[in-house]
């Protein structure tokens, strides 16, 4: 039989242990996990919508995680969302990348995939991504859709 204090000094290995998985849980949760530490380069990309788009949502392209939304603001000259993406600087894209608004599965997380184009010059630090597309919002889907039904029924 164990005595109390070793008995006691277990529980308190196993509450630290829980403790810790529960921090690390919540950070995975909350996208606080960095680029391991890389160097970092924005560029800004317009937007008429970013949906629930937040700040640390990742920027990926082709599945790869390549940076992470820095900071949302609002234009007030233009009426656009602002959003200030900070790219890993191991990964280079071409001034005429397209920057989309996406969502993981049918209701996940919002994040911005870029599809890189065919120029040869690349984006540099502060330079604005000028091809964007905007988050598809479900509730605006599903209002045409039913107004485009509601027009099709013929009148009595």
């Amino acid at each position: 039989m164990m005595s109390r204090s070793t008995l006691d000094l277990w529980v308190g290995v196993f509450v630290v242990l829980g403790f810790a998985a529960l921090v690390f849980l919540a950070m995975k949760v909350g996208n606080f996990t960095g680029l391991s530490g890389a160097p970092l380069y924005s560029v800004e990309a317009p937007f008429d919508n970013i949906g629930g788009l937040k700040v640390r949502a990742p920027v990926k392209s082709a599945g790869v995680l390549v940076g992470r939304v820095a900071d949302i603001r609002f234009d007030p000259q233009a009426y656009r969302a602002v959003v200030r993406l900070e790219l890993d600087t191991r990964y280079e894209f071409p001034r005429d990348t397209i920057a989309t608004i996406l969502t993981s599965g049918l209701l996940g997380e919002q994040y911005v995939g870029l599809e890189p184009g065919a120029d040869v010059a690349m984006l540099k630090a502060g330079d604005r991504i000028q091809i964007t597309q905007s988050a598809v919002v479900l509730e605006r889907l599903i209002s045409q859709f039913m107004f485009d039904k509601a027009a099709e029924t013929p009148a009595k």
